[in-house]
């Protein structure tokens, strides 16, 4: 299936010059979306053999990541902007290229020594999942590695990244 052709591209989204990859049309695609979900866990599975939670990011690694979590048999821990979470958390600021933002996750999601892969709809300049990371890092996990839908090779997010094992579905 060309996944390509399911994903709308937006100029100047969120800011002039940037080409926004608009995964929304991709998930209204029952077929897109099914495919998606299949092949991203048949890969996920060949390369992560053993994960015990799916962490994904506010919003659209909620997406990807549960039906993931769901089909590799791990649970699902989100990863969330400031102020969502009721419990006590594991805080972490990072650099965004327009600014600074803040990830948290709850401090009993994650337990010392489990097995995490980290998922996203996009990895683009690293940012996100970096600081993603280090907050599971923080709590003394296993991270394992990193899968995105899509990949923004120009723009070299890998760097940023530890060195694990990365499986993506698109490039561009």
């Amino acid at each position: 299936m060309d996944l390509k052709s399911l994903i709308r591209n937006i100029p100047d989204f969120p800011k002039p010059g940037i080409l926004f990859r608009d995964i929304t049309t991709l998930l209204r695609s029952s077929d897109g979306l099914r495919y998606t979900i299949d092949t991203f866990t048949q890969k996920c599975k060949d390369t992560f053999p053993a994960v015990d939670y799916v962490v994904g990011m506010e919003s659209r690694g909620f997406i990807v990541g549960a039906p993931l979590a769901y089909q590799l048999g791990a649970g699902f821990i989100p990863v969330r902007k400031p102020g969502k979470l009721p419990a006590e958390v594991y805080s972490i600021e990072y650099e965004l290229e327009y600014g600074t933002d803040r990830l948290e996750v709850h401090k009993d999601a994650l337990q010392p020594d489990c097995r995490i892969l980290i998922v996203d709809d996009l990895i683009a300049t690293g940012g996100t999942a970096a600081a993603t990371a280090k907050l599971v890092q923080q709590a003394g996990c296993d991270l394992v590695g990193f899968g995105f839908i899509i990949e923004l090779r120009d723009l070299d997010g890998r760097r940023h990244l530890p060195d694990l094992p990365i499986v993506t579905l698109i490039e561009y």
